[in-house]
């Protein structure tokens, strides 16, 4: 376990939507230093303008894909956050870089770890490690069904299956203590449009605010498991405390909604009495299309303590909340 109070975290991929929740966990919780490192090809500044004025946070400038940086920003470190890669949308477009980010990055953060003895790594994975997962009740155990998806979604299922094993390999080799946390669909404030499923949410609030009805891909049927920000930042500052390694956890809400149901909610949250249209979507991207999703999180509840906080009504009420202020 790595205390929080009074100890120094590193961040990969700190300017990131999850790494700027994260460092504000962090810091609640009494963290001697946090240390925000991004080679800001993706983040920018502006991600974490509300907490860089905090003397603990330091900026660095860096990459995943040289080591020494890792080396010299680990130093005197506890733990370290591996926020940093390449989703399915970006990867789909740039697999080169895309794999070597979420593959080499990923050994390198590991190897980084083992030469800063103690160094734990909380992993941030997800569960595309599933694939169109079948299972009536997904727990951990349950294994990886690629052949139905599309080339883009299975490439960025497989990179975090490596990264989850490198990660497992290190803990088992070196003994460098190592967590993985696979999150479902993640939203919320500060959110980006990277995130295929997420995105999604952002895009129909714009929408709804221009007076155009929302469209709702196919038949709207299609599930996804959305997993508030801070429930993130939540379960990642938990296991860096936790007295665990070599694990993998589910972190969803275990509750899924359709595309018909989280349209409905966003209307309702927004006043508006707009009509969806329902529209197949030609060419576009998509990590899954299951009607039936239920992602068990009995092991990190029970192991770790985590339950999620937020629903989606709330969830969704806070994100059009913060988008009308970022547009404002």
């Amino acid at each position: 376990m790595a205390r929080i109070e009074g100890n120094k975290f590193v961040i990969a991929g700190g300017l990131s939507q999850i790494g700027s929740e994260i460092t504000q966990h962090l810091l609640e919780a009494g963290a001697r230093q946090v240390v925000l490192f991004d080679n800001y090809s993706l983040g920018t500044e502006s991600t974490v303008s509300g907490l860089v004025s905090d003397p603990r946070v330091v900026l660095v400038r860096g990459d995943i894909l040289r080591t020494n940086e890792l080396f010299d920003a680990f130093e005197d470190a506890s733990g370290v956050f591996a926020v940093a890669g390449f989703l399915t949308l970006p990867l789909s477009l740039n697999p080169s870089l895309g794999l070597a980010v979420n593959v080499t990055g990923m050994l390198n953060i590991c190897e980084a770890a083992r030469y800063r003895s103690g160094v734990k790594v909380i992993f941030s994975s997800s569960v595309a490690v599933y694939g169109e997962t079948e299972e009536d009740v997904t727990t951990e155990k349950a294994p990886w069904m690629w052949s139905g998806q599309q080339p883009g979604a299975a490439l960025y299922g497989g990179s975090k299956i490596i990264g989850e094993n490198l990660g497992r390999l290190y803990s088992q080799r070196y003994g460098v203590p190592f967590v993985s946390l696979r999150y479902s669909s993640v939203y919320g404030e500060r959110q980006h449009r990277r995130a295929v499923n997420s995105a999604y949410i952002v895009d129909t609030i714009d929408a709804i605010r221009k007076s155009e009805r929302p469209v709702i891909p196919d038949d709207g049927s299609e599930v996804h498991d959305y997993i508030h920000i801070h429930d993130i930042a939540r379960a990642n500052v938990m296991a860096m405390e936790a007295d665990v390694t070599g694990e993998s956890y589910n972190v969803a809400t275990g509750v899924s909604t359709s595309l018909n149901d989280l349209v409905a909610i966003i209307l309702k949250e927004m006043g508006s009495d707009l009509k969806p249209e329902h529209k197949k979507i030609e060419g576009k991207i998509r990590a899954t299309v299951s009607s039936r999703l239920n992602f068990s999180n009995d092991k990190i509840i029970n192991q770790i303590g985590w339950k999620p906080s937020i629903g989606i009504d709330e969830g969704i009420r806070r994100i059009i909340a913060w988008s009308g202020s970022a547009q404002a």
